[in-house]
């Protein structure tokens, strides 16, 4: 991302954004790019319409312009209500989508978000989403990084998946969970003890060591295409049931972006899952 922005020199390679060549036109490659990084970087002692404004000043725009520029995108961002407000009385999802909007001032060609709903509560990530989603269909050109696969799922017309900085993967979302193929069953068991018991059982079920969910009491197991997954359920449900292993929820889904992660790491994208030997696996 930073190098894409031209905020850091690679040691080796190239790159271009917008067709210009980050190191041969770093200043033209500013000129048609937007950034909003993982932080809202916002002055919380101004306004909102303040620090809007001053981006357009910082851009050039002239006084009346980078007013009315700042006006329209508190507008468009919800948060109008609030523009004459200091920004420490914001809440985070509404300092993250003043941010987004600050990218935007100079209508740039290409967006660059460095993980834009990280710490933002499920209401305020919705939201953004929205925000994100009408920026594409206006036609703005958008590079997001995440850690939610979730939101990829949900946001990208074309995912790159990275693993310890090492591209794994590349394809639409329907592509990439093409490579898992087959379904998922999940059981949520009452009692934690159990745990090893439920993913021992299960195990012997699906293609793959099933991964267990310390926290969420939760055993998921992929299931081969040549099987269906509701007779994998039931025989499982079966064994359990056998062993005396009480099951509080099961279910039977599609693969996600996260069981193609797993699938082609052999890990969790996230921290703190373990497969059934008790291994504890490495985050991303």
């Amino acid at each position: 991302m930073r190098v894409l922005t031209t905020l850091l020199r690679p040691d080796a390679g190239r790159a271009e954004v917008a067709g210009l060549d980050v190191l041969a036109e770093p200043r033209r490659v500013r000129e048609v790019i937007g950034l909003s990084g993982q932080y809202a970087a916002v002055d919380e002692y101004l306004t909102g319409f303040e620090n809007l404004d001053m981006v357009g000043r910082l851009y050039h725009l002239g006084r009346s312009a980078a007013r009315a520029r700042a006006r329209e995108l508190l507008t468009d961002f919800r948060l109008d209500d609030a523009s004459d407000r200091p920004v420490k009385t914001y809440s985070g999802g509404m300092r993250r989508r003043l941010d987004l909007a600050a990218a935007l001032v100079a209508r740039p060609q290409v967006l660059f978000l460095d993980e834009p709903t990280t710490g933002l509560d499920p209401r305020s990530r919705g939201d953004m989403w929205s925000v994100l989603v009408d920026l594409v269909s206006s036609g703005a050109t958008l590079l997001l990084t995440t850690q939610y696969l979730e939101e990829a799922d949900r946001l990208a017309d074309r995912i790159v998946v990275v693993d310890h900085g090492r591209v794994i993967a590349e394809g639409t979302s329907d592509e990439l969970k093409a490579q898992v193929g087959g379904e998922v069953v999940e059981v949520v068991v009452a009692d934690p003890g159990r745990l090893g018991d439920a993913a021992r059982l299960l195990g012997a079920l699906g293609r793959a060591a099933p991964v267990v969910h310390e926290h969420l009491r939760r055993v998921r197991v992929s299931v081969t295409g040549d099987r269906p997954a509701a007779s994998v359920l039931v025989e499982g449900l079966r064994e359990l049931d056998a062993e005396q292993v009480a099951v509080q929820d099961v279910a039977v889904r599609r693969p996600t972006l996260d069981d193609v992660f797993l699938a082609l790491t052999g890990h969790e994208s996230q921290d703190g899952e373990r497969t059934q030997d008790g291994a504890r696996t490495p985050g991303s």
